[in-house]
């Protein structure tokens, strides 16, 4: 039997402080207010933009790491799954709500790169922190210039390589 997949991307910039409660056991829940923004041309050949408002939750060590670390504005990718929840409130009337639960969070540019090292040091080193903790930076779109290629259609082939070798 085929199982379904339930996968989000979003890369966004955080509309406020994120909110930390934890739970009776002690795990941290985080919850952000996440926008993305597409831009696209109108047939007149004005620009649209479209914003959408992303409800994004954060469980356990990654909950902890963005409570501590995201700010109001901050640029951030997040991966994760969508869940529909159904609420029946006191007055009887039924609201549903749409989050997103991450699993990987990573911290894009803004603050840390703008701010330079007259933070008095813990500015360079708090945006590097949850960096180097999230594993999806070897995940993204993208490679990275310092990872290693993967496949043979990245393969470096260094110095060596000249024009003359081309088959075509």
């Amino acid at each position: 039997m085929a199982r379904g997949i339930n996968k989000v991307i979003l890369v966004g910039n955080l509309g406020n402080d994120p909110e930390t409660k934890y739970t009776q056991g002690g795990m941290a829940v985080t919850s952000i207010s996440l926008a993305t923004t597409s831009v696209r041309k109108d047939k007149d050949g004005n620009t649209q933009e479209r914003t959408e408002w992303h409800r994004v939750k954060f469980f356990g060590k990654l909950g902890e790491i963005a409570g501590e670390y995201l700010r109001k504005g901050s640029s951030v990718y997040v991966e994760g799954s969508i869940r529909y929840d159904k609420f029946t409130g006191q007055d009887g009337v039924e609201k549903y709500f749409t989050d997103i639960v991450a699993d990987e969070m990573q911290m894009l540019g803004g603050r840390s790169e703008g701010g330079g090292g007259g933070g008095g040091g813990g500015g360079g080193s708090r945006a590097e922190r949850p960096q180097r903790s999230a594993p999806p930076q070897r995940q993204e779109g993208a490679p990275r210039r310092d990872s290693a290629p993967a496949g043979p259609a990245a393969r470096d082939f260094g110095d060596d390589f000249a024009d003359d070798d081309i088959p075509f």
